[in-house]
């Protein structure tokens, strides 16, 4: 079988991968005038620098919070959140928490519900704006093109859900424009295994009036600029974070593959991947 351009696989079978492009990416809804997205990026701007002012205080769970959740409001995105209050499960651990990955706004609506530390891709330090500023709330960054780095990116996750910090994951690797596609990646569930800690699954959908839509999405050769105009634009904008029950897998009795699929199952649930011949080809390598 020829596979298409914009759906080569990956040079490494462990690495992530999405066929998913810029073509994905479309409003379902009008777009606002030109005046109020200008508006809009003015605020959003303040908020910005605001947070960078902040220096290293921004870590503060609290400011953080508070600014992640002023980063949404400036852009005119409404957060809303069921299940259980906060990220983190009750126990004497911090929880691993992880979701399904649709946009680089998962990362600000989570930590508008509750600061934990985040797990992502290196390149995001060099995004103009955001990168610095999750930078200095704690962020933790790994380079997906290198394999070697993993076992030690497992142990400091494990220590730092040991020491009580909650870590979150997106097990995917990488976007989907509607969140639903690819494998889990089964590493970083071995901290959780390592540390003795709970699983938070949590899954995000994003809406424009109640409508499903993929203009959050940050796919394929998509950048930050562009994103954001797309996402300035966009009129009744809903992210919707679904935070289900903790699993507590034991360390006796299960194993990364099978708390993966677990937390895989839950965040997914029925619902199927847009690209359905992706999901043939990856059951096929």
């Amino acid at each position: 079988m020829t596979v298409p351009a914009a759906m080569s696989l990956p040079a490494h079978a462990w690495a992530a991968w999405s066929p998913c492009t810029t073509g994905c990416v479309a409003h379902a809804a009008g777009r606002v005038p030109a005046t109020r997205a200008a508006r809009r990026a003015a605020v959003f701007g303040r908020s910005v620098m605001g947070a960078l002012l902040s220096g290293q205080k921004i870590a503060e769970p609290e400011r953080l919070r508070a600014r992640a959740a002023a980063l949404l409001d400036s852009l005119g995105i409404r957060l809303e959140v069921t299940g259980d209050t906060g990220l983190s499960a009750p126990g004497g651990t911090g929880t691993l928490v992880v979701a399904n990955h649709i946009s680089w706004l998962d990362v600000i609506a989570l930590l508008a519900i509750e600061p934990v530390v985040m797990l992502a891709k290196r390149e995001i330090a060099d995004w103009p704006l955001i990168g610095p500023m999750v930078t200095r709330a704690g962020t933790m960054y790994i380079d997906r093109g290198s394999l070697r780095e993993l076992p030690e990116t497992v142990r400091e996750m494990a220590a730092r859900l040991r020491d009580g910090q909650s870590v979150m994951a997106f097990p995917q690797g990488i976007t989907w424009c509607a969140g639903t596609g690819g494998s889990f990646r089964r590493a970083t569930f071995q901290a959780a295994l390592d540390a003795g800690a709970p699983v938070r699954p949590v899954t995000l959908d994003y809406v424009q009036h109640g409508a499903p839509t993929t203009v959050a999405a940050f796919v394929g050769e998509d950048d930050f600029g562009a994103s954001l105009r797309r996402v300035l634009r966009a009129d009744g904008l809903t992210v919707r974070v679904d935070l289900h029950r903790p699993l507590r897998p034991m360390r006796a009795v299960d194993d990364r593959r099978r708390v993966a699929a677990q937390a895989q199952a839950t965040v997914c649930g029925a619902r199927l991947p847009l690209h359905h011949e992706v999901a043939a080809l990856e059951l096929a390598r």
